[in-house]
C-alpha cells in the first residue's frame, strides 16, 4: 500500500512582522547572510531561482525583493486609510499579521515541485540542481492554496505570499493582516469568544483545506493539538518529539557558532572602524593645518611683505602637501563608509541570528514541555487505571460488611463507572453544567440534588476546581433514589 501524504497548515500569530522574518521569506539576504542561513539550515542557494510567488489576481512572478513585508504592510495600510494598532507604542501588544505554512508531507510536495528530476537536497551552492525546472503542478497547487486563503480571508489582507523550493520540503509562507470592517479583528476573524472556538475554528480550516488539498493527494493532516499520540504509537510520538527537540538543539548549536563567529568579524570590523576613524580625524586636522597655513601666506604675499618668491616656493610646496592629504582623506573617508556599512550589516546579520536562537529556544522549550506533559498524562492514566483495577478486585472479595465502607466514595465511582464520570467532570470543569447535567442524567446518574449554583470561585485555581469538579460529577453520577446502581 502506497505510504500516505498529509496535508500541513501551521499558524503562527505576531504583533507585527521584523526586518529579519521578511528577509528570509524573500531570501533578501547579503552575501554575509546567506552563508549564515547556509550554515544554520537547510538552504540550497542553487534552487534559491525556482523560488516564486503569488500576487494579486492569483498571478504567478518572481520574488520581488524591493520592498520588505513591513513595507508592503505599511503601504497596504495607508492605500486603506487604516492604522496600525501597534503604531507608537512602546511595546506592541495587538497582534496584527497572522504567517500561514503551508505544504504537506515531504515526498509529495518535492514531486509536485520537481517531478522525476534528480535533486541534491542539501545546504550549499549545489551545482548538481543548476539544470533543475519547476513543475507546473508546484504552481497550480501554490494557486489553489491562495485562493483558498482570498475566499475566507479577504485577498486585500494578504500582503506576501512566497514558495520556497529551496529547502528540504517545498512550502509556502503566507502573510496575512486580521482585517475586518477596516479594522484588525484576530479575534473576530480566527480566535472567537476562547480557546475552545479558537481550536473549533482551527479544525474546520484544516477540514475546508483538505477539500481542495485532495486532488493534490494531500489528506487531512495530523494535528498533535488534536490527535495527541492517538495516531501513533506512545513511543514513536515520544521518538517525534525527541527528533524535533534534537533537530532544534542542533539548529541553536550553529546558530551560536555562528553568533560567535560574527562576535570576532565584529570585533575586527570595530577596530577597523575605531582606526579608519582615527585617520580620518588625524588627517582632517592636518588638512585643516595646512589651510591655514595657505591662507597665512596669501595674507602675507597680498601685503606685500617678506620675500614673494620664499613665500610663492613655500606656498606650492604646502599646496601640494594639502592635495596629497586631500586625496587620502577621501580614500580613508571611503573606505570609513564601506567599513561602516559592513559593520552594520554584520551586527544586523548578528541580531536576525539571535532572534532566530531565541525562537528556537522557545520552540524547544516547548516540545521538551509537551513531552514531559504527555509522559505525566499517560502515567497518570495508567495509575488510574491500575488504582481502579486493584479495587474493583479486592472489593469483589469483601463482604457486604466491607463493601458498604465505600458506599458513596469517589473510589467507588471511579471503579463503577469511571468513564462516565471522568467525562462528566471534564464538562464540568469547561463551564459546560448544562451539558453535564444531562449526560449524567442520561448514562444512569440521578444529577444533583443540591439548587447551591455551581461554578469557579475568582480566586480558585485550577487544580482546586478540577477537585471540585470531580467531586461534582461523583456525586451526579450516583442513581436516583430508589435506582438500583449497574456494577
Amino acid at each position: 500500500m502506497a505510504e500516505k501524504s498529509w496535508q500541513v497548515m501551521h499558524m503562527n500569530v505576531m504583533k507585527g512582522f521584523s526586518a529579519a522574518q521578511s528577509n528570509e521569506h524573500q531570501r533578501n539576504w547579503t552575501e554575509r547572510g546567506w552563508e549564515n542561513a547556509i550554515a544554520k539550515g537547510t538552504y540550497d542557494r542553487r534552487r534559491e531561482c525556482l523560488n516564486f510567488e503569488v500576487v494579486k489576481g492569483c498571478r504567478i512572478q518572481p520574488v520581488d525583493k524591493n520592498l520588505s513585508i513591513p513595507e508592503r504592510m505599511a503601504e497596504n495600510l495607508l492605500q486603506r486609510g487604516i492604522k496600525d494598532p501597534n503604531e507608537g507604542l512602546p511595546e506592541p501588544k495587538f497582534r496584527t499579521v497572522v504567517d500561514f505554512i503551508l505544504g504537506g508531507s515531504k515526498n509529495q510536495m518535492r514531486q509536485l515541485a520537481f517531478g522525476n528530476q534528480e535533486v541534491v537536497y542539501g545546504a550549499g551552492d549545489n551545482p548538481e540542481n543548476a539544470t533543475l525546472k519547476r513543475m507546473p503542478e508546484i504552481e497550480l497547487w501554490a494557486k489553489d492554496m491562495y485562493r483558498f486563503m482570498s475566499e475566507r480571508f479577504g485577498e486585500e489582507n494578504i500582503i506576501g505570499c512566497y514558495v520556497h523550493l529551496d529547502e528540504t520540503s517545498p512550502h509556502m509562507h503566507l502573510t496575512l493582516l486580521p482585517i475586518q470592517d477596516k479594522k484588525f479583528a484576530f479575534k473576530k476573524m480566527f480566535a472567537g469568544k476562547d480557546k475552545l472556538e479558537f481550536s473549533a475554528r482551527t479544525k474546520m480550516l484544516h477540514d475546508e483545506l483538505s477539500e481542495v488539498n485532495r486532488k493534490w493527494n494531500l489528506e487531512r493532516g495530523r494535528n498533535v493539538s488534536e490527535t495527541g499520540a492517538r495516531h501513533r504509537t506512545t513511543e514513536e510520538y515520544r521518538r517525534h518529539l525527541s527528533a524535533e527537540c534534537t533537530n532544534i538543539e542542533e539548529q541553536i548549536v550553529r546558530h551560536q557558532k555562528a553568533l560567535s563567529d560574527l562576535k570576532v568579524e565584529i570585533s575586527l570590523a570595530e577596530r577597523r572602524v575605531k582606526g579608519l576613524t582615527s585617520m580620518v580625524d588625524n588627517l582632517r586636522k592636518a588638512k585643516a593645518e595646512k589651510e591655514s597655513q595657505l591662507s597665512a601666506l596669501e595674507r602675507t604675499l597680498q601685503s606685500h611683505q617678506g620675500d614673494a618668491a620664499a613665500i610663492v616656493a613655500e606656498k606650492e610646496r604646502l599646496e601640494k602637501e594639502l592635495a596629497s592629504i586631500r586625496t587620502k582623506l577621501a580614500d580613508k573617508q571611503d573606505k570609513l563608509r564601506t567599513a561602516d556599512q559592513q559593520l552594520e550589516t554584520l551586527k544586523m546579520d548578528m541580531d536576525a541570528i539571535g532572534e532566530r536562537t531565541e525562537e528556537l529556544k522557545g520552540e524547544a522549550y516547548k516540545y521538551s514541555r509537551e513531552i514531559h506533559s504527555n509522559v505525566d498524562v499517560l502515567l497518570k492514566d495508567v495509575m488510574l487505571e491500575t488504582l481502579v483495577r486493584e479495587h474493583s478486585a479486592r472489593l469483589a472479595a469483601m463482604g457486604v460488611s466491607g463493601q458498604s465502607q465505600f458506599e458513596g466514595s469517589l473510589l467507588q465511582s471511579l471503579t463503577e463507572q469511571g468513564t462516565d464520570v471522568m467525562y462528566c467532570a471534564t464538562l464540568l470543569f469547561l463551564g459546560m453544567v448544562n451539558d453535564a447535567t444531562t449526560f449524567a442524567k442520561t448514562h444512569g446518574g440521578g444529577g444533583s440534588s443540591s439548587d447551591l449554583k455551581w461554578g469557579r470561585d475568582e480566586d480558585e485555581d485550577n487544580r482546586a476546581w478540577a477537585r471540585r469538579c470531580m467531586m461534582m460529577a461523583s456525586r451526579m453520577m450516583r442513581p436516583a433514589s430508589g435506582k438500583k446502581q449497574k456494577r
